[in-house]
């Protein structure tokens, strides 16, 4: 049975990607929870995560004792290990392209990622508009995924990025999670495409996992009080 090490699902992006791709392909694994508490040398987290990872971070993928970290390179051990799932778009130029967004998505879009922490369960909208008005490289990295979103639903004829659901949906599910908690302003045709993957059962279930939590770490919030 595949094992996946995952942080609180209310703000660990990163650790969304692969459970809500294994999820969606139905494939069966087991969930392992590591509770955030710092990301300091010292803390709980990174001892219990170190013995997993060798850098200490979520999320971890373990088939019955190979570990796979970093959620590309887990979303690619997955393509390969169940390629009946077809996880990546079957044409040739549309997996590149979907290699493409994945890798731009995992390195890219910094200005966002910063500004705008997952945090699911929050309404930040308020704290969403001061960054859209005194951020200029956050609404440049909106305006990038609006273009490539609205390319690729064109291209493919949606309803997802690539027509059906793949590795590429999975990746870009957390920065719909942002631009809804932040209420980020974007064009009718990417809102649906936002609502459409968000009602999706994989991400479905994930958001239902992050509100069940109610597991405020101040330190993922520095700019909301807890209530």
């Amino acid at each position: 049975m595949l094992k996946l090490y995952i942080g609180n699902k209310n703000y660990s992006s990163w650790s969304m990607r692969p459970w809500v791709l294994l999820t969606q392909a139905e494939i069966a694994f087991d969930e392992i929870f590591v509770r955030f508490d710092s990301f300091d040398e010292g803390s709980d987290f990174r001892k219990q995560i170190s013995t997993v990872s060798p850098v200490g971070k979520v999320p971890v993928l373990d088939d019955d004792g190979f570990k796979v970290w970093d959620t590309l390179a887990i979303a690619e051990y997955l393509a390969e290990r169940f390629p009946e799932k077809n996880l990546w778009p079957q044409a040739v130029q549309a997996r590149a392209r979907a290699r493409s967004i994945c890798a731009e998505m995992h390195s890219g879009f910094a200005a966002l990622r910063s500004a705008c922490p997952m945090n699911i369960e929050a309404n930040l909208a308020d704290t969403g508009a001061l960054i859209w008005r005194d951020k200029p490289a956050v609404r440049t990295d909106v305006a990038r995924l609006v273009a490539m979103w609205r390319e690729l639903l064109a291209g493919h004829e949606g309803p997802m990025l690539f027509g059906d659901f793949c590795i590429a949906d999975a990746f870009f599910a957390p920065v719909c999670m942002r631009l809804k908690t932040y209420a980020l302003p974007v064009p009718d045709d990417i809102a649906a495409y936002i609502e459409r993957l968000s009602a999706m059962p994989g991400v479905k279930a994930w958001t239902a996992g992050a509100l069940a939590e109610n597991d405020f770490r101040e330190f993922e919030e520095p700019y909301r009080l807890q209530r």
